[in-house]
């Protein structure tokens, strides 16, 4: 077939708080590689807030102008020989570096990118819009399962979860689906307070209890950690799932007496995609009921300042179909 255009829109963030849609030229693909039309985007309202905001810490390959996003998915076009993939593929792609003009930092949120076949993952067609939502479901695997078991023998799973966005949702769902028993969940704000099917969600002023083993925090409040510690059971561990702009300090004494372990956890890796995909094709793992906003590409500059500003906005996603 005809080797497609290597031209896309794509969202540019051209500086904090200056979101436009630009035309890019995009770099050739390689034998290796795939191009991907993009069907939908998520918006993060983590790492993205903080590349809107200015309040980014210094991470590799930031700079502005910049392509952000790594929740895309889509059908690839054109398959190089040694990409592993074929045309027609629906795959998830974590992000992108292929534009000549703009930087790529994540890189995913465009009309068509180009990327390893490698890093592209294929994916069940089904799942449609929802496929953006296999970054967080990854992520929040490798917080849940990614602990070593407990001198008992039996998995570290959280027994507590902060925060009640789409990551701690996640991170809860992921839990029950693994077989662990449900978490408690922490939320202050009124409007995230409904109560998982399969977990409850309380009001962290409400808390009574002194003997969480595992807490997990998907918050990003740089200022939690003593009120965690005091939640803590003694050799108990907290995980650090969020991304925290500010630095974070604890007073030792508590730590010390409780003898607490922290776990920082990373970005997913392919085997954290793969065990959720076997989950939701199990009929064990659901990612419905999780986009509360839509928008067309078109509109991302308004698409994106609701996402960062609205509380209501759980998750915005964005369509692509109409500019592919």
């Amino acid at each position: 077939m005809p080797a497609p255009q290597m031209k896309a829109t794509a969202i540019v963030l051209q500086e904090p708080g200056a979101i436009a849609l630009k035309e890019l030229e995009l770099t050739a693909p390689g034998d290796t590689d795939v191009v991907v039309d993009v069907q939908w985007s998520g918006v993060s309202s983590g790492t993205e807030r903080l590349l809107w905001s200015g309040k980014m810490p210094f991470f590799p390959g930031l700079g502005y102008p910049l392509v952000p996003g790594y929740e895309s998915a889509g059908a690839v076009v054109m398959a190089g020989s040694r990409s592993g993939l074929n045309a027609g593929d629906f795959v998830f792609v974590p992000g992108a570096s292929c534009y000549k003009s703009v930087k790529g930092l994540f890189g995913a949120s465009a009309s068509r990118i180009v990327a390893a076949g490698s890093r592209a993952i294929r994916i069940d067609q089904r799942l449609g819009e929802d496929a953006t939502l296999l970054a967080l479901a990854a992520t929040a695997h490798r917080a849940v399962a990614g602990g070593a078991p407990r001198s008992d023998g039996t998995p570290s799973f959280p027994e507590l979860i902060v925060g009640h966005g789409v990551l701690g949702r996640l991170a809860a769902r992921v839990v029950v689906a693994l077989g662990g028993a449900a978490p408690t969940v922490w939320e202050t704000s009124p409007m995230r307070q409904d109560a998982g099917s399969s977990y409850r969600v309380i009001d962290p002023s409400l808390e009574t209890r002194r003997d969480y083993r595992t807490i997990c925090d998907v918050s990003g409040d740089a200022t939690i950690l003593d009120r965690l510690i005091g939640c803590l059971a003694p050799g108990g561990e907290i995980v650090l799932a969020g991304f925290y702009s500010e630095p974070m300090s604890f007073t030792f004494p508590p730590a010390f007496m409780r003898e607490a372990r922290f776990r920082i956890s990373a970005e997913f890796k392919p085997d954290n995609i793969s065990a959720i995909c076997a989950l939701i094709a199990g009929g064990k793992l659901s990612l419905a009921g999780l986009i509360s906003h839509r928008a067309a590409a078109a509109d991302a500059a308004s698409a994106y300042r609701t996402a960062f500003t609205d509380t209501s906005c759980l998750k915005m996603v964005l369509d692509w179909r109409h500019l592919s």
